[in-house]
């Protein structure tokens, strides 16, 4: 009896899971592997950490969504490594031999050298990210309540934004949107439209992979929800009390206690692993080189896909490092696999189809390009919505998402607001005992 072809997917992110589902009807079994047992839509991720959406919104068990496929098992394990000689893939406790290896591990923060740097300013890449992002927000507001010295109160209530893709800006816009409308009736000794919000970019323009005119525009709604952007500005030092930064014009310290990163990713340390695996080299920020089939050169039974991957376009660029590629990425994958299995299989290469970018920039405001369309506004912030809500796995968030987001367009409530943690980190402990009257609006003080 013939026996079918084993494939292993490690990472149930975008590329793993759209492989493994596209897999359903093929003649191999599936193992899809993850240290955790969900899928996560990660560019919702800004919409935990600011208290809009519940990390359930945005994750659902592999289980869930893999359950009733017969020929695919998911297990919960941690890869440290692979034997790409004897085919097999290493488990912190134990072993899994394949026929065939999919290798679609994602990307974690890169601080340019600067590890330091990661306790002082979090980035987002996971739930955990999130909802440490979550409680610095609001733990700043929180402190900022019961300061009573005026310099003190406006470093906590400054917010640095380092980075000015995607994540920076949406970051930024969410952060707008609480401190002008979610927090504005909640406290009684401080204005949260007081909040100094800023974003940090080294390079020129704010989402700097748009056309120029584009990234404009976009520059110009991000101000208009008060928010400061300082591009061709370099940080140099984080502290737990400042920042510096570097201008065309000299050093700038900004006092500050909250400090986000955005500003960079790298692959998954399981790319290099797998380069030392196969005897290659990977590039600074750990991706594997890919060739036109999705392979590593001399071992066509190991694919690599998503963001651990480089894989150049028609245009000889790498690929950017965005859901659709991965998700198209391993459709390719699941399509080989299945014909080689049935032995149909004709050498066709890779090629990305590019539908549009898009991203929010903050409330009813959005960037989107679609071919050699450019729009910016309310109707990209339409289109936002709709691809994202599509996106979504699970019809149950779906639902869940829509709603919320409804509620919270109507209400500017966003009812996820909760500081958690442990409980030494989530007491306040202000500098200087409060005194019992208010303070009036005028003596407040901000930095400039």
């Amino acid at each position: 009896m013939k026996t079918k072809p084993h494939v292993v997917i490690v990472g149930g992110g975008f590329g793993g899971l759209e492989t493994a589902k596209r897999l359903r009807k093929a003649d191999v079994r599936v193992t899809l592997i993850d240290r955790r047992n969900y899928h996560l839509f990660q560019p919702l991720l800004y919409q935990v950490a600011t208290g809009g959406l519940s990390p359930a919104n945005i994750a659902t068990p592999l289980r869930a969504i893999l359950g009733k496929q017969a020929n695919c098992e998911v297990v919960l394990a941690e890869v440290t490594g692979f034997d790409v000689a004897n085919q097999t893939l290493l488990l912190a406790d134990g072993e899994l031999e394949y026929d065939i290896l999919v290798v679609a591990a994602g990307a974690t923060h890169s601080y340019f050298g600067r590890d330091d740097w990661e306790p002082l300013a979090p980035g987002l890449k996971t739930i955990g990210d999130a909802t440490q992002i979550r409680r610095r927000i609001y733990l700043a507001f929180e402190a900022a309540e019961r300061e009573t010295d005026p310099e003190l109160r406006t470093a906590l209530m400054t917010f640095v934004i380092v980075g000015g893709g995607p994540t920076g800006v949406e970051l930024a816009g969410a952060l707008s949107e609480i401190a002008e409308h979610t927090l504005k009736h909640d406290f009684r000794h401080i204005n949260p439209e007081d909040a100094r919000i800023m974003i940090v970019e080294a390079g020129p323009h704010l989402l700097g992979f748009y056309p120029e005119e584009l990234c404009k525009r976009a520059e110009e709604k991000v101000r208009c929800f008060n928010i400061e952007v300082h591009t061709h500005t370099k940080l140099v030092e984080i502290t737990g009390e400042h920042v510096r930064l570097q201008t065309g014009e000299g050093d700038v310290v900004v006092p500050t206690r909250t400090v986000l990163w955005g500003a960079g990713v790298k692959a998954n340390p399981l790319g290099k692993k797998l380069a030392a695996a196969c005897a290659m080299e990977t590039d600074r920020a750990g991706h594997v080189a890919v060739n036109e089939h999705l392979n590593l050169a001399g071992h066509e039974n190991v694919y690599v896909i998503g963001d651990i991957a480089t894989c150049l376009g028609e245009q000889g660029k790498p690929l950017p490092g965005l859901a659709a590629v991965a998700i198209q990425q391993g459709a390719y994958v699941a399509k080989t696999i299945a014909a080689r299995a049935n032995q149909t299989w004709k050498p066709t290469p890779f090629r990305y189809h590019d539908r549009g970018t898009m991203a929010t920039i903050g409330r009813a405001a959005g960037v989107a390009q679609i071919g050699k369309r450019q729009f910016c506004g309310f109707f990209a912030w339409l289109l936002w919505l709709f691809v994202h809500l599509m996106l979504i796995v699970q019809f149950q968030n779906r639902v869940l998402i829509l709603w919320q987001w409804a509620w919270n367009y109507v209400t500017f409530n966003r009812s996820a607001r909760l500081i958690t943690g442990d409980e030494e980190e989530v007491i306040v402990r202000p500098h200087h005992k409060r005194e019992p009257e208010h303070r009036d609006a005028d003596e407040r003080e901000s930095l400039v």
